[in-house]
Formats: structure tokens, C-alpha cells, sequence
């Protein structure tokens, strides 16, 4: 299983982050989250700061390029395996800094590489 952190958690069912976060769940992949405010999703807890989460394999992105820049930092600190970049969160700035870091880059939908089981 593969502990991802969802960037951009919502409780909002209409959301694709919700739906990332479910499918994830239903996978059986221990999920963290981070969000605009503190909830609950799930049994997740969606937090508002950048806490320095362990043994993150995957970080999926649901947030816009101009809102990734305040993660920068804080995702090459996390030492994850991968970051997907999901549909709208494109940003070639940010693959080139995770590749100097030996982080792979996957321009994918969450939702289609769980359903499709390439996860």
C-alpha cells in the first residue's frame, strides 16, 4: 500500500480531491490531507499546515500552480517516491525542481490510475 498525501482535501463530494480521497480509502492506501480548512473525511483528518508526515509515498496535487509554490519545500522535505500532478495542476517549474530531487513526476488523474489499478 502506498501512504499518499492529498493536497487540496476537501469535504466538498463534488470535488475530485473528495472523490481522490475515497477511491484511496476503498484501495485499502493509508491517506493524509491537507486542505484550505480542518475537517474530517472519512476518519481522515484534513489539516491546514504543512505537518511533516512519514513514510509518504505518493503526494497527489489538487491545488493550482500559483498555491503549489508555498509547497515547494515542503514536499522535497517529505522525500516522497512520486508526485501526480492531477488535471489543472500542471506546472514544469515545479517537475524541475522534485527531478534534481530524484522525484518522480506523473502528469495523471488519481482517480483513473486507482480505477484502472496502476496505482
Amino acid at each position: 500500500m502506498k501512504k499518499t498525501l492529498v493536497i487540496g482535501a476537501t469535504t466538498n463530494p463534488e470535488r475530485y480531491a473528495y472523490m481522490a480521497v475515497n477511491s484511496l480509502l476503498e484501495k485499502e492506501h493509508p491517506v493524509v490531507a491537507i486542505g484550505k480548512k480542518i475537517d474530517e473525511l472519512k476518519g481522515v483528518k484534513i489539516q491546514v499546515k504543512q505537518i511533516p508526515f512519514k513514510n509518504i509515498h505518493t503526494v497527489t496535487l489538487y491545488i493550482n500552480p500559483v498555491a503549489q509554490r508555498d509547497y515547494y519545500n515542503y514536499i522535497i522535505g517529505l522525500k516522497p517516491k512520486r508526485v501526480i500532478f492531477n488535471p489543472g495542476t500542471a506546472n514544469p517549474e515545479f517537475y524541475a525542481l522534485l527531478g534534481i530531487n530524484n522525484i518522480k513526476v506523473e502528469e495523471a488523474c488519481t482517480l483513473v490510475l486507482l480505477a484502472t489499478n496502476q496505482y
